[in-house]
């Protein structure tokens, strides 16, 4: 959500690296020296003036008094360098001819060029701004939306349906979930390995596509229950080929998309592309996470108060037509063929350290283990790796944070189920509330440098390593605050029967009052309230108990129920039902269901004491639709939604009640005095939800806070200490601290350590202040990477001369100072 890659994307307009194409250095000027002439005697260099772009050779006309001299010797640099793990060819500096100009003369006589004749390089500078933007970026866009759309659309309603529908229990929804995104960004860096080796970016993104719409399609299928498919096995193998396309794509899309542009001249549009890029992707999120909910809850379809397969088919159809999109601009693209993985190279280059230290260890010691690896590769890359594993040292409790944050997709997400988002004339939907992360980012990323950063600078907090461990914290922080919000949701909980002990409920849809005596502790003599209930929660019973009742009225119009026997069986909640009119059943048992509803929506039973060849209806108020329409004689527990309902006896409206979100209900009916000639009383077995929902929006700000912070903040401390060819290493290895993450929340869902999920929360907020712990010692020991001093040693300028100083850059042929020792320094 916004995910971690919403973040990568909007650090990329700083880093441009996709979309460059190779840059030549701006080399220095050779020094060109006839045969038998000295150093000594060359004249002083021309004066060299630094540009934006390179600049071209000066010409310089040979002075007439000049003598012929045989063909000059050029003077190479002979510092190796190496870019991407080759090893860098001598650089060959260009050659100067050395005549002086006509017009005008430096302090020592000595001619020099005019500056007309460097006209062409500012109308080279006016071409390059005049590039067209390139069209085909916006089908990139296009495509980027749709598949945000389709997979944050997808992901908000997951855990719901895995729960709901698949009937998993919470906590085996919220592994199969993590599981699900721990695939996700594992395979970010197998699609990257496949673009950068072998397909190319076009290719993988348009084969993968087809993999995320096939995995889509039989998610939508699945989930159409009159299709009677193997529900199970289409979820999950729907979800497998999902994780497999948008991970592959994943690192390829934003990449493709620099690559339509030709940089430095492009500089400034390739930044307002990520811009556009990083839009598009909030853009799909923030709108996909608004609407599934409501398609999932307000639409009903295939006889099913709820629409899974509409909530999972938009998103699908808009992932078809991003691949319409984007095939049709592919006679625009600008395809650069595959040029090798960076992460591959890295891999190897690790793993031939270690194999040849295991055979050299004590025949040819090292310094370091990764000297090891000089028998296959260059110094220049061996060294790029060593600076790479001393930022990836400070990513191992990065982890611990998206465990943290990718919960909001699951625990959080339950957490909702079980409050109250009713706001009048609109209803917040449990997973709807996660739309207010990719909203709070937009939010926070521009009030981040103009209010957030100075106040942290106020109480200390300057340097990139504390901003991130600040991050951590309120992550931590964000955690707390769940777990209190959880301590009071538990108060609204209703009570359930435990081991050893059961529930009595007696409903009576009778005018009068009965006695009810049992064989049962607790229960051998209690009044049975007319027209009410009785109930009691706390009833031992050990394994389970031979009840032997009756009931008995005072009042001789209603019978009695003389001694009868059944079975109570521990860990249940027992009902019996009074119903004279319902001969066939009089009076009789059930199991009955009094915790929340999993789904949130009401559950209502009707108990009526009336010829049980009557019809009653519930219907909706709001929309006039019969929710409930059965015979009287029924008393199964039906779904509805939250709202306002008429009630009706066959044709007749004997009253208007409300059912509430969370709530278990029955209602009694009788002949009696009241309209159309019924009595009708609501019961509340199970209390509705009552805390409000909006409660959980500090949680979501705080999290959201640290997220900024820990995420913005860490790659780009991380981008700005790893050398620049190791930046798509480093991309990769963040993707993969946020899969790690997932395993984690997998291990303690599965582990099922407490029963209180508050409990879990604070488990989970001590462990993300103890992983802090150890970052804040790890960055305290950790010692920063000094690219500028690395590249001075790595690549100085010139070879030193004997007599100069070791930056000084020694002098042309032709007259004319050379400034390049101060463009060095």
């Amino acid at each position: 959500r916004p995910v971690p890659d919403r973040r990568v994307y909007f650090l990329l307009s700083a880093e441009i690296q996709p979309a460059a194409e190779p840059v030549a250095e701006i080399a220095p000027l050779a020094a060109v020296i006839p045969d038998g002439v000295s150093q000594d005697q060359a004249s002083p260099a021309a004066e060299v003036v630094p540009q934006e772009v390179p600049l071209p050779a000066v010409e310089v006309p040979e002075p007439a008094v000049a003598p012929v001299v045989p063909e000059p010797t050029v003077v190479e640099d002979s510092t190796p360098t190496a870019t991407n793990g080759t090893a860098g060819q001598d650089r060959k500096l260009p050659e100067i001819s050395g005549e002086p100009q006509k017009n005008g003369k430096d302090s020592n006589g000595k001619e020099l060029a005019e500056p007309s004749d460097f006209k062409n390089v500012s109308e080279a500078e006016g071409q390059q701004k005049k590039l067209p933007y390139p069209k085909s970026v916006f089908f990139i866009i296009s495509n980027e939306f749709c598949e945000r759309f389709n997979y944050y659309g997808m992901r908000t309603v997951l855990v719901l349906y895995l729960s709901r529908v698949l009937g998993y229990s919470d906590d085996t929804a919220t592994v199969v979930f993590h599981v699900f995104t721990m695939f996700v960004y594992f395979l970010c860096v197998f699609g990257a390995i496949v673009s950068d080796s072998w397909l190319g970016k076009f290719k993988t993104i348009l084969y993968l596509s087809l993999v995320y719409i096939c995995g889509s399609v039989l998610l939508t299928l699945g989930a159409i229950g009159p299709l009677n498919l193997p529900l199970e096995t289409f979820t999950m193998l729907g979800l497998a080929l999902i994780a497999l396309g948008s991970g592959g794509i994943k690192p390829c899309v934003s990449a493709f998309g620099g690559d339509q542009f030709k940089v430095p001249e492009q500089a400034k549009q390739i930044t307002s592309f990520f811009s556009l890029f990083y839009f598009s992707i909030n853009a799909g999120s923030l709108i996909s996470t608004t609407v599934t909910p409501i398609l999932r809850e307000d639409v009903a379809c295939f006889d099913d108060i709820n629409c899974y397969p509409l909530a999972f088919g938009v998103p699908a159809v808009l992932m078809i037509v991003s691949v319409i999109i984007f095939v049709l601009g592919r006679s625009l693209y600008k395809m650069k063929p595959p040029a090798g993985n960076m992460v591959v190279l890295v891999s190897s280059t690790i793993w031939t350290a270690i194999r040849t230290k295991c055979k050299e260890k004590k025949t040819n010691p090292r310094e370091h283990w990764l000297d090891y690896a000089d028998v296959k590769y260059d110094r220049q890359l061996i060294d790029d790796v060593k600076v790479l594993m001393r930022v990836l040292f400070l990513y191992l409790p990065l982890p611990v944070f998206w465990a943290l944050f990718d919960q909001q997709g699951s625990r959080w997400t339950f957490q909702a189920t079980r409050m109250d988002g009713d706001m009048g004339s609109w209803d917040i939907k449990p997973d709807q509330l996660q739309v207010l992360n990719p909203l709070l980012i937009l939010l926070f990323i521009p009030l981040y440098d103009v209010a957030f950063y100075p106040a942290l600078r106020l109480v200390g907090i300057r340097r990139p390593l504390q901003k991130l461990t600040m991050g951590g914290i309120l992550a931590g922080i964000a955690f707390i605050i769940s777990g209190i919000v959880e301590l009071n949701l538990e108060k609204t909980y209703p009570d359930l029967p435990y081991i050893h002990n059961v529930q009595l409920r007696v409903f009576n849809p009778q005018p009068c009052n009965f006695t009810f005596t049992s064989n049962l502790d607790g229960v051998a003599n209690v009044q049975v309230p007319g027209f009410g209930v009785y109930t009691n929660k706390d009833l031992s019973v050990g394994d389970s108990f031979a009840l032997t009742y009756s009931l008995t009225s005072a009042d001789a119009a209603c019978p009695n129920y003389n001694q009868a026997s059944t079975t109570l069986t521990q860990k249940t909640a027992w009902s019996l039902f009074l119903n004279p009119s319902n001969t066939t059943l009089n009076p009789y048992w059930e199991e009955d269901f009094v915790d929340k509803p999993s789904e949130s929506h009401p559950l209502i039973r009707v108990v009526a004491n009336i010829p049980g060849t009557e019809r009653i209806i519930w219907r909706s108020v709001s929309s006039g639709e019969n929710v409930y329409d059965s015979l009287a004689s029924s008393t199964l527990l039906t779904r509805v939604n939250s709202g306002n309902y008429d009630i009706l006896v066959g044709s007749t409206v004997v009253s208007t009640l409300h059912v509430h979100t969370g709530g278990v209900y029955t209602l009694l009916v009788k002949s009696g005095t009241g309209t159309g000639g019924y009595d009708v009383n609501l019961l509340e077995v199970t209390e509705p939800n009552s805390m409000n929902i909006l409660w959980l929006i500090p949680q979501y700000v705080v999290m959201t806070l640290g997220e900024v912070m820990f995420s913005v903040t860490g790659l780009e401390f991380s981008y700005a200490q790893a050398p620049p060819s190791m930046k798509s290493v480093l991309q990769a290895c963040w993707l993969l601290t946020v899969a790690f993450g997932n395993v984690i929340v997998v291990i303690i869902a599965e582990a099922a350590l407490f029963d209180s999920q508050a409990s879990e929360f604070f488990l989970f907020a001590g462990l993300m202040f103890a992983d802090m712990l150890l970052f804040m010692f790890m960055a305290y020991r950790y010692k920063p990477n000094d690219q500028l001093k690395v590249e001075s040693e790595a690549q100085p300028l010139t070879e030193p001369a004997a007599t100069a100083s070791p930056l000084e850059i020694p002098a042309l042929e032709g007259g004319v100072e050379n400034k390049g020792k101060d463009i060095s320094k």
